[in-house]
């Protein structure tokens, strides 16, 4: 068909769309069902809504365990309904595990915290743990309020992925909030990637990742591809980077599965 068949064919098909709109009424589009559940939106922006699951709520680590050593009690510090870095213990991630959803966090790096680049309170959301140690896909947490490092591994970043559109960061000392979408990835029966991990951050309110399409899960070094890489649902993992994370905080933890 060459391009003068094309447009024609593409006008005849709008004005049988536009014939056909004229013989609607205004009912014919509107949809009442099914009717969207309702939930209770928290008071105050942050707030968790009446259908998420607590993950952190000041009081305790009841729905965490240590990432390598699962089943055993996650071993952070909780106290004035914070929860702090134990750099000695490793790595936590929730007990249950998740495929897509909606998380909200906030963290925050102290206020005063010493050294540069990523020395300057390192710590990491992986939105999906795949096992022991850092492996999964990293959501940076980072001082980088005037600390210069590369841009793929400061706050809001997709860890040696994706840039973030802009740098919101607060100074050290005050409270910072992720709220995250995650899509989680699909695989084929052979393993091979079906459709890519997705993931859409607000970083203080602001928009510095839109809904980008993951390479596959973090890699320090090479890379990232989701070769061998095939899961189902996972856990939420807290990164204990080791003397670079100390004493990060983190405060009102809930997610909504999608």
């Amino acid at each position: 068909m060459n391009k003068k068949h094309s447009l024609v064919l593409a006008m005849i098909l709008a004005a049988s769309t536009l014939a056909a709109n004229a013989q609607m009424k205004h009912e014919d589009t509107e949809v009442y069902e099914p009717v969207p559940p309702v939930v209770t939106p928290g008071k105050v922006l942050g707030d968790a809504p009446s259908d998420a699951i607590i993950l952190f709520d000041g009081k305790n680590l009841d729905q965490w365990t240590q990432t390598d050593h699962r089943g055993e009690p996650a071993n952070w510090n909780v106290a004035d309904n914070i929860l702090t870095v134990n750099k000695h213990a490793g790595n936590i991630e929730t007990k249950k595990s998740f495929g897509s959803y909606q998380l909200h966090v906030e963290w925050r790096i102290p206020s005063n915290i010493t050294g540069s680049d990523q020395a300057r309170g390192n710590s990491g959301v992986f939105l999906a743990s795949l096992g022991k140690g850092d492996a999964g896909y990293e959501l940076q947490v980072l001082d980088s309020y005037k600390n210069k490092t590369y841009v793929n591994g400061q706050a809001g970043s997709i860890y040696k992925q994706f840039i973030p559109l802009v740098n919101p960061a607060r100074p050290p000392g005050e409270w910072q909030t992720y709220d995250v979408i995650w899509t989680a990835p699909s695989f084929n029966e052979d393993g091979t990637v079906k459709t890519p991990a997705r993931a859409t951050v607000l970083f203080n309110g602001v928009l510095v990742q839109n809904n980008v399409s993951l390479l596959g899960p973090t890699i320090y070094v090479g890379k990232p591809t989701y070769e061998n890489a095939k899961h189902g649902p996972a856990p939420i993992k807290l990164q204990a980077h080791g003397d670079r994370s100390e004493p990060i905080s983190y405060r009102n933890i809930w997610v909504r599965e999608l």
